[in-house]
């Protein structure tokens, strides 16, 4: 589709309006966790003020975000595989780090009692 060129059924659709974004991707990401992460109990403006934007224009990055979601629901299997998998390796790592964790906290006990000794015997 042309860029100049405007689709009835939605006006937004292929028409490029304004300039690039000033913010990041990333931030732009981050805002729209952030304002998730209230879960409805902070208002747009509100996150808008603490990441330094306009209340619109964070409501324009969630709207953007939900339609991008949207549109990669038709890869939503692979990604519920690739979660499983996510979630399946991130469950070893914790196994394997409180396990690690463990054996240092026994290490620092013996090395503890073992200072302890040896300051006795020094004196």
């Amino acid at each position: 589709m042309d860029t100049l060129t405007m689709d009835l059924a939605d006006p937004r659709k292929g028409v490029l309006v304004g300039r690039k974004s000033p913010y990041p991707a990333e931030f732009r990401n981050d805002a729209v966790a952030l304002y998730r992460a209230a879960g409805g109990k902070r208002t747009y403006a509100a996150v808008a003020a603490d990441v330094g934007v306009t209340g619109e224009t964070l409501r324009s990055w969630v709207r953007q975000a939900d339609e991008h979601a949207g549109r990669d629901h038709g890869r939503e299997g692979q990604a519920a595989q690739s979660r499983d998998e996510e979630l399946a390796r991130l469950r070893a790592e914790n196994g394997r780090l409180r396990k690690a964790d463990k054996e240092w906290k026994l290490e620092r006990e013996i090395l503890r009692r073992a200072a302890a000794y040896f300051a006795k015997e020094m004196k």
